[in-house]
C-alpha cells in the first residue's frame, strides 16, 4: 500500500581514464572504482544529472522496490 521506490542500478562499462577530469570525478562521486562495478541509488534529479554527464561510460537499469 506504500509508495513504490524506484532505484537505479549503475554499472561502469567503460574506463574514465581518457575522459575529462570532471567526468572522472563524477564517476568517482557515484562510487564507481572498477569496471563492471555496480552501485544502487534512489532515483533523484541529482543522480540523474550525474548519470547524464557520464552516460557514455555507464549502463543504467531501473529497479522498483515495493
Amino acid at each position: 500500500m506504500g509508495k513504490d521506490v524506484a532505484r537505479l542500478k549503475i554499472t561502469l562499462k567503460k574506463s574514465p581514464i581518457s575522459q575529462k577530469e570532471d567526468q572522472q570525478l563524477t564517476v568517482r562521486s557515484l562510487g564507481l572504482r572498477r569496471l563492471n562495478q555496480s552501485v544502487t541509488y534512489e532515483d533523484s534529479r541529482t543522480v540523474r544529472g550525474m548519470i547524464k554527464k557520464v552516460r557514455h561510460l555507464v549502463e543504467v537499469s531501473e529497479e522498483v522496490e515495493a
